[in-house]
């Protein structure tokens, strides 16, 4: 009898952890098909806005412009998804708007393709924050490091495929409209893959059996962000403000012809797949330690630009190759603590927020480096860099994050 009732207790668990496995593979594959879509365009949005007549200035502007929408209204698509729990409609909606990607071959404009590049970026601002809800009621019952780690594994794994495919069509095509209409391909499939997990997982929330926010009631729930949140939220303020830019490292690179043009690119794909690579290790390490395993996150960062700016090629590469490992961290670990640091009730707009500190940060820390870069040294730049990572670290320290325990 004993071992009978044992099987029978462990079937329901079994069972939610498998269809949160299926979940995630599913989100996974939406974000790899989404990743060749997006990241494809945007390895050569930039010089096909020139080839359309637009400037320096506007690419800057676009790409700029794009990017701070792209994280500043997830804000305002998290508060949405926790005030209607209409996270599936969300989710379909930003991904919805990727669509303007393959667009791009409609127009000869430059005016009307910068209008879709920044709708692009607005889609992943409606869709991020919902998204990553629905992958944290699943990933709780398989880690929550594990679970992120193995949706930016697949979300990567895109994210290299992309600029490989439409270099490929390039150089056999010969055309920018070509490959913009290939990436039609993957961004339907994304689509009609999301359909698939939310027909298969219509209520996500009931995956997240644990009793952690059961003994809540309703009203406190809904109150503010817990305090530590917000510490959290400053710990990643300056983690990500000292992390140097791929672009520019890559601007470097160029400036001090330390490797040729077609170089870059791969480049940009060893980067890409170092975070992905990297992804999963780190979930894994974040179930097994907890919270205290975000300290790794600045730690890695404090060479990146020391590497990057100060000596040659194989420095160079290696500041590309410690930058991915950050990116991986970051995708990962500091996207899990979240819904670790978060009830049920707030967590879309914890994401939001997140996301705006994260590209608030990134903005501030871009501008911060490249003045330095161009107007003062590269030792300056490098400074900010380690200045910023160390004010992270004395966050960490001093806020008492491991001695949090959560349960995994």
């Amino acid at each position: 009898m004993g071992p009978e009732k044992s099987k029978k207790s462990k079937k329901p668990a079994n069972s939610v952890k498998a269809a949160a496995y299926r979940l995630i593979v599913l989100m996974g594959t939406v974000s790899l098909f989404g990743d060749i879509t997006y990241e494809g365009a945007r390895s050569i949005t930039g010089p096909y806005l020139a080839v359309l007549g637009a400037g320096a200035a506007v690419v800057g502007v676009v790409s700029g412009l794009g990017d701070f929408l792209g994280y500043a209204l997830r804000l305002v698509s998290g508060y949405v998804a926790d005030r209607t729990r209409a996270y599936w409609p969300l989710t379909f909606a930003g991904y919805g708007l990727m669509l303007a990607i393959p667009a791009l071959a409609l127009t000869g404009n430059w005016k009307v393709a910068a209008l879709l590049i920044v709708l692009e970026r607005i889609g992943k601002a409606i869709r991020t924050p919902a998204r990553d809800t629905i992958l944290s009621h699943a990933a709780k019952e398989v880690g929550r490091g594990w679970g992120f780690g193995l949706h930016e594994f697949m979300d990567q794994t895109g994210a290299v495929m992309g600029p490989i495919i439409f270099t490929a069509v390039l150089l056999f095509k010969g055309n920018y409209g070509e490959g913009f209409k290939i990436l039609l391909v993957p961004a339907v499939l994304s689509i009609l893959l999301l359909a698939r997990a939310a027909k298969k997982m219509p209520n996500p929330q009931n995956l997240e059996v644990s009793e952690k926010y059961k003994q809540f009631p309703r009203e406190q729930e809904m109150r503010a962000l817990p305090r530590l949140f917000w510490l959290y939220a400053l710990f990643t303020f300056f983690s990500v403000a000292g992390m140097a830019h791929f672009q520019l490292i890559a601007f470097r690179i160029k400036a001090s012809s330390l490797a040729p043009d077609a170089l870059i690119p791969v480049l940009y794909v060893i980067d890409m797949a170092v975070a992905g690579g990297v992804a999963l290790i780190m979930g894994r390490l974040y179930d097994k330690t907890g919270l205290r395993f975000l300290l790794i996150a600045p730690v890695l960062c404090l060479p990146v630009a020391w590497l990057s700016f100060t000596g040659g090629y194989t420095m160079a590469l290696l500041g590309v190759a410690f930058l991915g490992i950050v990116l991986g961290t970051h995708e990962t670990v500091m996207r899990a603590a979240i819904a670790d640091l978060t009830p049920v009730s707030k967590r879309g707009f914890a994401y939001g927020v997140f996301n705006l500190i994260y590209g608030l940060a990134y903005l501030v820390g871009g501008v911060s480096m490249g003045f330095l870069y161009d107007k003062v040294s590269t030792m300056g730049l490098v400074a900010f860099s380690v200045l910023m990572e160390i004010s992270a670290i004395s966050i960490f320290l001093l806020t008492g994050f491991s001695r949090i325990k959560i349960q995994h």
